[in-house]
């Protein structure tokens, strides 16, 4: 099958790809569904809870360019094969769990590294290798599975947990998976050249950006330090750590718990996110359509724009059905559509062999914001009695993302290709 479908295989890989990613986004969106469970079923805080939850996204985000590296190293299927191991061990293994350090082990920091070597990072790897066109379109799509995630799973993970069970939620991530790695070791393999052929849309004799022998540890260092010296990358990990406080480390992580302060009840509240979730697949896919076409400056001035007005108007509502869902409409079309501009940045300004890695780095900016949120929206909510305030906050951080890359100016980038 694979010789047979010539160059269209690259649409094979991304598929699975898709998959992997969502698998992860489902295991990173489970804390929001477990805090309350947790909370009443061992008493612990939603400080505590958070912490784990928090350490986790950090992790997901650091892994991100020593996991890129890996990739160009020891290869992207093996990369995702030992991503998904542990995700499905650490998960499984806190069945067991009795004692807070227990979940911060499992679900912090094993969880956390295994899910940042299968995250936005590896998406935008396997673009560069399998596509030379519909790179923008393609990496939408990739990342809208991070809303697909909370689309497919969140509900789910909700009724698992409706009468306070937070075990069958674990089990289901675990298996959900583990089902995925021989998936992977049938379906992808490591080069388009390793079947015969070349990357989607690639001219006829053209070589797609090759590999380095460097250990990976090294690579991912060696092209932080040159990366570094550009205002560029410092502008992308800027207003990705405001992206990064604005979307999974407080809406994905609070907002049930917001609800709940408001008399919603778990399964409807994770409805909300599986809305949010639609209508991002949609807004993401589109973002990488338009990138494809248009300057992702102007883009991302849009994005965190209106982002930022919506965090700051939901305090405000009255959290009815129709105000709700007015939110998650608006909020939904731009929960991550910032990704596909933000590497097609990185591939204008680093090149395509190095963009990974670089976008790795800058993602690791995305989840600092994200575990910032996720802790400071605990202690706040434990402190005031009240989340408001940390919405209020994220929103004013989108307004100066928004603010910072429509006045920024391009400026010559360090020449990484070369390094």
């Amino acid at each position: 099958m694979q010789r047979r479908l010539g160059e269209r295989y690259a649409l094979v890989v991304a598929g699975v790809t898709f998959a992997a990613l969502l698998a992860a986004a489902g295991l990173r969106a489970a804390p929001g569904v477990l805090m309350l469970p947790l909370e009443v079923g061992f008493g612990w805080s939603r400080a505590t809870v958070s912490t784990a939850a928090a350490i986790g996204i950090c992790l997901y985000g650091l892994v991100g360019p020593f996991a890129a590296a890996l990739m160009q190293t020891v290869g992207i299927r093996r990369t995702m094969v030992g991503g998904l191991a542990l995700m499905a061990g650490s998960t499984f293994a806190s069945l067991w769990m009795r004692e807070p350090w227990q979940y911060v082990v499992t679900w912090g920091v094993l969880s956390g590294v295994g899910s940042g070597a299968v995250a936005s990072v590896m998406g935008a790897a396997v673009v560069n290798r399998w596509f030379a066109t519909r790179q923008g379109l393609v990496m939408g799509a990739l990342t809208a599975s991070t809303a697909t995630g909370a689309l497919v799973f969140l509900p789910f993970m909700a009724w698992l947990s409706r009468e306070g069970a937070w075990s069958p939620v674990v089990l289901f991530v675990s298996i959900a998976c583990a089902v995925l790695i021989p998936v992977v070791l049938l379906l992808v393999p490591e080069h388009p050249g390793d079947i015969g052929t070349q990357r989607f849309g690639a001219e006829p004799g053209s070589m797609p950006p090759q590999r380095r022998a460097a250990p990976g540890v090294m690579v991912a260092f060696t092209t932080l330090r040159i990366a570094s010296r550009s205002p560029t990358f410092w502008l992308l990990f800027g207003t990705f750590f405001a992206c990064g406080l604005t979307t999974n480390g407080l809406v994905g992580t609070h907002l049930i718990a917001y609800c709940g302060d408001n008399g919603i009840a778990p399964v409807q509240a994770a409805g909300l996110l599986s809305l949010m979730g639609l209508f991002d697949l949609v807004g993401t896919t589109g973002s990488g359509w338009l990138t494809d076409r248009h300057d992702p400056r102007k883009l991302l001035f849009v994005y965190y724009g209106l982002r930022g007005l919506s965090l700051i108007a939901l305090p405000f509502l009255d959290f009815g059905a129709s105000s709700l869902t007015l939110f998650a409409i608006f909020y939904g079309l731009d929960w991550i559509a910032t990704v596909p501009p933000t590497v097609k940045l990185a591939n204008q300004t680093f090149g395509e062999r190095d963009a990974p890695i670089v976008f790795g780095w800058v993602f690791v900016g995305h989840q600092l914001g994200a575990a910032t949120a996720a802790l400071g929206a605990g202690l706040i909510r434990t402190e005031t009695g009240s989340y408001a305030p940390a919405f209020v906050i994220a929103g004013l951080f989108g307004l100066v993302a928004a603010l910072a890359v429509i006045l920024w100016r391009r400026a010559p980038a360090p020449m990484l290709q070369a390094a």
